[in-house]
């Protein structure tokens, strides 16, 4: 699990750098404070792992080039509301097709959504990585992309950059 878990983070740590050094090609929204990641964390009734707990302290949201992943973020029209994964997550939680472990980081472009997938995890160890859309129970459930957000956030944001 430690090697999991450190891997994941370090992922995220070598993110964070290409979001930071690539100014022309990246965006990101401002890290969020402790007590904002906790408020999200209890509006979403989930814990963040560690990977992705860091991202949104390190960077809120971010753009590489044509990747958005989302964090957690406010915007100046927003007012206290958290953004980003909080707000994604709430509003696809109205379809009652979608699984409530599930936790938006982004969209595919075609519908789908593609989500950590927190159930039965507790935040104790990374979540993996899964596109939803609405027949995905018809076949079996979310395709599982990725063991964990750091790799799959590091792998996405270099597609976007290349």
């Amino acid at each position: 699990m430690v090697s999991e878990e450190m891997s994941s983070v370090d992922s995220v740590w070598q993110l964070i750098e290409i979001v930071r050094n690539n100014p022309d090609e990246c965006n990101y929204t401002g890290g969020m404070s402790e007590e904002d990641i906790e408020r999200a964390q209890s509006e979403l009734g989930a814990r963040f792992p560690a990977s992705y707990r860091l991202f949104v302290a390190e960077l809120g949201s971010c753009q590489a080039g044509s990747v958005e992943i989302k964090g957690v973020n406010r915007t100046p029209t927003g007012g206290d509301r958290l953004r980003g994964t909080v707000s994604a997550t709430l509003d696809a939680r109205d379809d009652e097709r979608f699984p409530p472990g599930l936790l938006v980081i982004e969209y595919d472009g075609m519908g789908g959504i593609i989500a950590l997938d927190s159930e039965g995890h507790g935040g104790e160890r990374e979540y993996p990585v899964v596109a939803w859309d609405p027949g995905a129970e018809d076949r079996g459930g979310p395709e599982r992309l990725a063991e964990d957000f750091g790799s799959y956030a590091l792998q996405r944001c270099r597609l976007g950059l290349s």
